[in-house]
């Protein structure tokens, strides 16, 4: 076997086996074999190994991709793309499910944007998780997203400019082959007529174009030229593909983009932080900010795009923002170690669309927050939210009632509804779970700087002044936990497991039990700045 070939541009692993050691004029021709991409955006391997038996080939790229090749059993000399695990080289920023559960977004400081959802071989039970789709691959390092549908998001870069994303027809007929949902169902509910087939992005650009049907046709009939022009047409490197497995790397940067469908213009800085509301009809971002004119928060409208209001409370930058299940209530948590909390008002006759009014919010005198607060979420009630800081307290506020749900109308006094937990260590993210525990308590996961994760329960109903109201109930080990900040946290919005419901959709009589089980786990992502994703399956009976 010959050495990585030393090039970084459009290399190959080129490899090479001789038949005879023999130095006479009568050797037989060396056989070579070249696997790899050529073209894309790759820049070269590092290295690369052989099995003992030589039927597979593994290398390890520059973008810290893995990539493995298997002999063709059945044509001589052949070799394939196999199936390789994969994911972010640098700090993973954010993550979130899709409002199904089915798959997972990511964006990290490695300038891309990847889609991860669970994979079952044939004849296999157990599922496997893999990136199936690479939907941006961006010039700038990637902050945050936030779902606004089943296919479509918003993210946010170190840049002044929000890009909005739709999936397109060929990801969607993938989709459905690699996770066995209905193709039907899904090109039903994502408008298949007026979607593009793919997506590339033009040379020396940032922004994805769509590539439709007809654009095809155009590279199908390339190689006559009618002027000088036509021979510097901007090239579509994208391929429509029908898959049934994980693709391989270089499909993965060359024919799995998302077109980029809006850029949403009005913050002075870099974007820090995005949220949506749970009818998909809200966007709500900030920026990085260091006066109180840049911190204010931007609310869009996700039908036209339109900034629909200027959100002005803090001083410092938003860290992070949760508007609650019932999406009355936008809750905003900032370095300047305070909190707002914004009450939609219901629309009217001269104000169809939504406008916020802010309901609450603490101050340095009434903080009790002493440093940054980095994360907040709510409960699947909406009448608790909950903040971690970098002073090792998770505190839950409360009641926020809301008059729509028959509870008591807002009260303007929201304060710490449970006892101060000291978790240790600063709090970098916190979530809590959308089911309930058996007992009617709430579960929450907090992650730390140090990259452990803790599993608490929190009930209500005891009362704060004994600090008998936080029970912890678990956490990770030193293999599970991350080696690194942990920087998200996301519980699936539904109870199971992603990618066993499919299997059970046909269960007989006798799986109910099964089925029973399957409901009692419930699923959280963690992002973490050592580059990694992680999937924790929780089984709430066992708290």
């Amino acid at each position: 076997m010959g050495a990585p070939c030393p090039r970084t541009l459009h290399c190959l692993c080129d490899l090479s086996y001789e038949r005879d050691a023999g130095v006479t004029s009568s050797r037989p021709n060396p056989i070579y074999v070249r696997v790899g991409e050529v073209g894309g955006n790759t820049l070269g391997f590092y290295g690369c190994q052989m099995s003992p038996d030589g039927s597979m080939i593994a290398a390890h790229a520059f973008h810290g991709a893995l990539h493995l090749w298997c002999k063709d059993q059945n044509q001589e000399g052949q070799w394939r793309p196999g199936v390789v695990i994969s994911g972010h080289f640098n700090a993973v920023q954010d993550l979130s499910w899709d409002p199904e559960g089915e798959f997972i977004l990511s964006v990290g400081s490695d300038q891309t944007t990847r889609l991860f959802t669970p994979w079952r071989k044939q004849d296999d039970k157990q599922a496997t998780w893999h990136e199936i789709s690479r939907p941006q691959i961006h010039g700038y390092d990637m902050q945050c997203l936030a779902m606004v549908g089943r296919f479509q998001f918003v993210s946010g870069a170190d840049e002044k400019v929000l890009r909005v994303f739709q999936a397109p027809r060929n990801f969607v007929e993938n989709f459905a082959n690699i996770s066995g949902t209905s193709k039907e169902k899904l090109l039903t509910s994502s408008d298949a007529a007026n979607l593009p087939e793919g997506a590339s992005t033009p040379a020396l650009g940032l922004s994805n174009k769509a590539v439709f049907q007809g654009d095809l046709a155009h590279k199908s009939n390339e190689g006559e030229f009618n002027s000088v022009s036509d021979q510097y047409q901007s090239e579509s490197y994208f391929n429509p593909l029908i898959m049934t497995e994980p693709p391989p790397e270089d499909h993965l940067l060359q024919n799995t983009l998302w077109p980029e469908v809006q850029k949403l213009y009005g913050h002075g800085f870099e974007m820090f932080c995005l949220a949506s509301d749970s009818s998909r009809a809200l966007v709500a971002s900030a920026c990085k900010a260091s006066k109180a004119e840049h911190a204010g928060v931007l609310l869009w409208s996700t039908t036209t795009w339109r900034q629909l209001q200027t959100l002005p409370c803090h001083t410092l930058t938003v860290t992070q923002m949760a508007f609650s299940p019932d999406a009355q209530l936008l809750l905003a948590v900032s370095r300047d170690r305070t909190w707002s909390l914004w009450r939609q008002n219901p629309p009217t006759a001269e104000s169809p669309e939504p406008r916020f009014l802010l309901h609450a919010h603490t101050e340095k005198d009434t903080a009790v927050h002493s440093r940054i607060i980095w994360s907040c979420d709510w409960s699947p009630d909406s009448k608790y939210f909950v903040t971690s800081s970098r002073d090792k307290k998770v505190i839950v506020w409360g009641p926020c009632g809301s008059e729509d749900s028959g509870d008591a109308p807002l009260s303007p006094e929201i304060k710490p509804c449970s006892s101060i937990l000291d978790v240790g260590d600063s709090a970098t993210a916190v979530a809590f779970c959308p089911t309930l525990c058996s007992d009617n308590s709430f579960l929450l996961a907090v992650g730390l700087e140090s990259g452990r994760i803790l599993l608490y329960r929190w009930s209500p109903d005891l009362g704060s002044a004994g600090g008998n109201d936080w029970k912890h109930c678990g956490g990770t080990d030193i293999s599970q936990s991350h080696a690194l900040t942990v920087k998200r946290l996301r519980w699936r919005p539904r109870a199971g497991q992603a990618g066993r419901e499919n299997e059970e959709d046909g269960a007989s009589e006798g799986e109910r039990e099964e089925e029973e089980e399957e409901s009692s786990w419930v699923q959280l992502a963690s992002a973490s700045a050592d580059h990694s994703v992680k999937i924790f399956n929780i089984n709430k009976r066992a708290l």
